[in-house]
């Protein structure tokens, strides 16, 4: 059985798998923060400082007003967080463009080895050593 699991952690698709698992987590907190830290002061300038996260309905509540979201959710109230759920639409947004342009960046790196490979290939392959000196001896016999 150990010998069954060291054979299958050594398998590249498993390593590839693990690598790409720890780059994505890597990757999803530099989008925190670009969302965080870029984006939102930027829609927050052209809505007059609006910020999305802390924008939140009280579900039957009392009446009781609080100052942001963690407030509101720290005191048990039911909280309807569409500012939260706004942000998260707009990291996957972020996300879903960022991989789009890696597929087509690596699509395109492909298609050209591809295209040098069918190149390579395709070539006419040029006069060999022996066809060359057969020629030669043939135009000295000639003249």
């Amino acid at each position: 059985m150990l010998k069954e699991f060291k054979g299958f952690i050594a398998k590249g698709n498993v390593m590839d798998m693990a690598v790409g698992i720890i780059i994505g987590a890597a990757f999803t907190a530099i989008v925190k923060s670009m969302v965080a830290d870029l984006i939102n002061p930027l829609i927050g300038l052209f809505t007059g400082g609006v910020d999305f996260t802390n924008k939140f309905i009280i579900l039957g509540g009392d009446g009781t007003t609080y100052s942001s979201l963690s407030a509101a959710r720290e005191a048990g109230a039911g909280v309807f967080a569409y500012g939260a759920f706004a942000m998260a639409v707009i990291n996957f947004l972020i996300i879903a463009w960022v991989v789009f342009m890696l597929v087509k960046v690596v699509n395109k790196a492909k298609d050209a080895a591809a295209k040098e490979e069918e190149a390579v290939e395709a070539a006419p392959a040029g006069p060999t050593e022996i066809d060359l000196l057969t020629e030669i001896r043939d135009s000295l016999v000639k003249s």
